[in-house]
Protein backbone atom coordinates (compact mmCIF):
# COMPACT_ATOMS: atom_id res chain seq x y z
CA UNK A 1 0.00 0.00 0.00
CA UNK A 2 1.10 3.52 -0.69
CA UNK A 3 1.06 6.46 1.70
CA UNK A 4 -0.47 8.81 -0.87
CA UNK A 5 -3.11 11.04 0.68
CA UNK A 6 -6.23 12.10 -1.21
CA UNK A 7 -7.82 15.01 0.66
CA UNK A 8 -11.63 14.94 0.62
CA UNK A 9 -12.45 18.11 2.54
CA UNK A 10 -10.72 20.74 4.69
CA UNK A 11 -12.24 22.76 7.53
CA UNK A 12 -10.80 26.17 6.65
CA UNK A 13 -12.78 27.96 9.32
CA UNK A 14 -11.18 25.87 12.09
CA UNK A 15 -7.81 27.64 11.86
CA UNK A 16 -9.59 30.99 11.85
CA UNK A 17 -11.71 30.25 14.93
CA UNK A 18 -9.18 28.16 16.91
CA UNK A 19 -5.51 28.25 17.76
CA UNK A 20 -4.49 24.65 17.00
CA UNK A 21 -1.98 23.34 19.56
CA UNK A 22 -1.72 19.66 18.65
CA UNK A 23 -2.94 17.32 15.89
CA UNK A 24 -4.16 13.72 16.00
CA UNK A 25 -5.01 11.27 13.24
CA UNK A 26 -8.02 8.98 13.70
CA UNK A 27 -9.89 6.48 11.62
CA UNK A 28 -13.60 6.96 10.95
CA UNK A 29 -16.20 4.22 11.33
CA UNK A 30 -18.30 4.58 8.16
CA UNK A 31 -21.06 2.77 6.29
CA UNK A 32 -20.48 1.63 2.70
CA UNK A 33 -22.53 4.42 1.12
CA UNK A 34 -20.63 6.98 3.24
CA UNK A 35 -17.27 5.74 1.94
CA UNK A 36 -18.52 5.98 -1.66
CA UNK A 37 -19.87 9.49 -1.03
CA UNK A 38 -16.53 10.54 0.52
CA UNK A 39 -14.65 9.25 -2.54
CA UNK A 40 -16.88 11.56 -4.62
CA UNK A 41 -15.98 14.47 -2.30
CA UNK A 42 -19.46 14.86 -0.77
CA UNK A 43 -18.39 15.98 2.71
CA UNK A 44 -18.47 19.18 4.72
CA UNK A 45 -16.77 19.80 8.08
CA UNK A 46 -18.28 23.24 8.68
CA UNK A 47 -19.60 23.52 12.26
CA UNK A 48 -18.48 19.98 13.09
CA UNK A 49 -16.78 18.99 16.32
CA UNK A 50 -15.62 15.89 18.18
CA UNK A 51 -16.47 14.88 21.74
CA UNK A 52 -15.43 12.14 24.12
CA UNK A 53 -18.33 10.01 25.40
CA UNK A 54 -17.14 7.36 27.84
CA UNK A 55 -14.33 5.48 26.10
CA UNK A 56 -15.27 6.60 22.60
CA UNK A 57 -14.62 9.71 20.52
CA UNK A 58 -17.58 10.81 18.38
CA UNK A 59 -17.70 13.15 15.38
CA UNK A 60 -20.78 15.41 15.35
CA UNK A 61 -22.34 17.64 12.64
CA UNK A 62 -20.12 16.31 9.86
CA UNK A 63 -22.25 16.29 6.71
CA UNK A 64 -21.60 13.43 4.28
CA UNK A 65 -24.02 13.75 1.39
CA UNK A 66 -26.05 10.87 -0.03
CA UNK A 67 -24.60 8.45 -2.58
CA UNK A 68 -27.25 8.30 -5.33
CA UNK A 69 -26.37 4.88 -6.89
CA UNK A 70 -26.90 3.20 -3.49
CA UNK A 71 -30.68 3.42 -3.83
CA UNK A 72 -33.23 4.64 -1.29
CA UNK A 73 -32.95 1.69 1.14
CA UNK A 74 -29.15 1.70 1.40
CA UNK A 75 -28.79 5.42 2.19
CA UNK A 76 -27.17 6.77 5.32
CA UNK A 77 -28.22 9.66 7.52
CA UNK A 78 -26.09 12.64 6.34
CA UNK A 79 -25.28 14.13 9.79
CA UNK A 80 -25.33 11.11 12.09
CA UNK A 81 -22.73 10.96 14.91
CA UNK A 82 -19.80 8.84 13.71
CA UNK A 83 -17.41 6.95 15.99
CA UNK A 84 -13.73 7.81 15.58
CA UNK A 85 -11.06 5.17 16.00
CA UNK A 86 -8.30 6.11 18.43
CA UNK A 87 -6.23 4.06 20.85
CA UNK A 88 -7.40 4.12 24.46
CA UNK A 89 -4.13 5.77 25.53
CA UNK A 90 -4.76 8.65 23.09
CA UNK A 91 -8.37 9.03 24.26
CA UNK A 92 -7.25 9.25 27.90
CA UNK A 93 -4.61 11.84 27.02
CA UNK A 94 -7.17 13.91 25.06
CA UNK A 95 -9.74 13.69 27.86
CA UNK A 96 -7.21 15.05 30.35
CA UNK A 97 -6.27 17.99 28.16
CA UNK A 98 -9.86 18.86 27.30
CA UNK A 99 -11.11 18.77 30.91
CA UNK A 100 -8.13 20.45 32.61
CA UNK A 101 -7.16 23.15 30.15
CA UNK A 102 -10.39 23.91 28.27
CA UNK A 103 -9.32 22.70 24.85
CA UNK A 104 -11.72 21.66 22.08
CA UNK A 105 -11.44 18.82 19.55
CA UNK A 106 -11.85 20.33 16.08
CA UNK A 107 -11.90 18.29 12.85
CA UNK A 108 -9.39 19.82 10.44
CA UNK A 109 -9.66 17.59 7.35
CA UNK A 110 -10.88 14.24 6.03
CA UNK A 111 -8.66 12.29 3.67
CA UNK A 112 -7.90 8.82 2.37
CA UNK A 113 -4.55 7.20 3.12
CA UNK A 114 -3.88 3.82 1.57
CA UNK A 115 -7.59 3.23 0.98
CA UNK A 116 -8.62 4.04 4.57
CA UNK A 117 -10.69 7.09 5.49
CA UNK A 118 -8.90 9.20 8.10
CA UNK A 119 -9.68 12.42 9.92
CA UNK A 120 -7.20 14.92 11.31
CA UNK A 121 -8.32 16.31 14.66
CA UNK A 122 -6.88 19.49 16.09
CA UNK A 123 -6.69 20.20 19.79
CA UNK A 124 -7.41 23.90 19.92
CA UNK A 125 -8.34 26.86 22.07
CA UNK A 126 -10.93 29.30 20.81
CA UNK A 127 -9.62 32.64 19.57
CA UNK A 128 -11.07 35.90 20.81
CA UNK A 129 -12.38 38.52 18.37
CA UNK A 130 -9.26 40.68 18.69
CA UNK A 131 -7.03 37.65 17.99
CA UNK A 132 -8.96 37.03 14.77
CA UNK A 133 -8.56 40.66 13.69
CA UNK A 134 -4.84 40.51 14.44
CA UNK A 135 -4.48 37.34 12.35
CA UNK A 136 -6.33 38.96 9.45
CA UNK A 137 -4.00 41.98 9.59
CA UNK A 138 -0.91 39.75 9.56
CA UNK A 139 -2.27 37.79 6.59
CA UNK A 140 -3.01 41.00 4.68
CA UNK A 141 0.52 42.36 5.29
CA UNK A 142 2.07 39.04 4.28
CA UNK A 143 -0.02 38.95 1.09
CA UNK A 144 1.00 42.52 0.17
CA UNK A 145 4.71 41.71 0.69
CA UNK A 146 4.44 38.60 -1.49
CA UNK A 147 2.65 40.55 -4.24
CA UNK A 148 5.30 43.29 -4.15
CA UNK A 149 8.12 40.72 -4.34
CA UNK A 150 6.45 38.99 -7.29
CA UNK A 151 5.96 42.32 -9.05
CA UNK A 152 9.61 43.27 -8.61
CA UNK A 153 11.09 39.81 -9.18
Amino acid sequence: MSDIEKVVTVNRKARYDYEIVDKYEAGISLLGSEVKALREGRANLKDSYASINGNQVMLHNCHIGPYQPAGPHAQHEPERPRPLLLKQREIDKLRGRIVERGFTLVPLRIYFRGGWAKIELGLGKGKRAYDKREAMKKDAVKREIEQELRRRG
